[in-house]
């Protein structure tokens, strides 16, 4: 350990976090695929609910500060995704219709971050609004499908910088969406409180 440290010593420190990044990352979001809550509230079989899809997920953050270990970081995020259940088959009858889930969200970002410039780990979180839309191919969006939900999304993630600008970056992130209005057009009820797991991977830039 001793003859470790001495030429550890005179090394230059490590940079720090820093000061911007941006992160770009595909994702693959977990839709809930057996919630009859859901279903209920646009008028469809449980059967009809989509499961894992795709996505990207982007954000910007700047760190204006350190205390001790801890670096505190501030910015946006933004996450679209996209997941369709194929068609079925039951018994002699055949449906080709298909049900596409979609989901746009953007909120400001709050983070506590732990490292230095060359790679560091991070818990962050905020909230804004969220977009949730299931629909049948071939109908219209109802109201359930264009209204505002406020979203509280958290996670955590690191990024590992295998050039002095480029990191390899990992991020998993739930998406607690708020309950919807029920439809006064349609009698439905509202869409229930849902959590949703999205897990990413990708780059970031700084």
């Amino acid at each position: 350990l001793l003859c470790a440290s001495s030429p550890a010593a005179a090394q230059d420190p490590p940079p720090r976090i820093g000061p911007f990044v941006f992160d770009l990352h595909a994702t693959i979001p977990r839709f809930p695929k057996d919630d009859p809550a859901l279903a209920q509230s646009r008028g469809l079989q449980v059967a009809d609910l989509p499961g894992a899809g795709l996505g990207l997920h982007g954000g910007v953050h700047f760190y204006p500060f350190s205390w001790k270990v801890v670096t505190f970081g501030v910015g946006v995020d933004a996450t679209a995704a996209r997941a369709s259940r194929a068609s079925r088959q039951l018994g002699e009858n055949f449906f080709s219709t298909a049900t596409t889930a979609t989901l746009l969200h953007a909120a400001p970002q709050l983070s506590l971050n732990f490292g230095d410039g060359d790679g560091w780990s991070y818990l962050s979180g905020g909230m804004g609004p969220s977009v949730w839309a299931l629909v049948p191919d071939g109908l219209e969006r109802t109201d359930a499908d264009i209204e505002r939900l406020q979203t509280i999304n958290y996670g955590g993630g690191g990024r590992w910088f295998i050039k002095p600008h480029l990191a390899f970056s990992l991020d998993v992130r739930f998406y607690a969406i708020y309950p919807g209005s029920p439809s006064a057009v349609t009698g439905r009820p509202g869409s229930p409180r849902t959590t949703l797991l999205f897990i990413g991977a990708g780059i970031s830039l700084k």
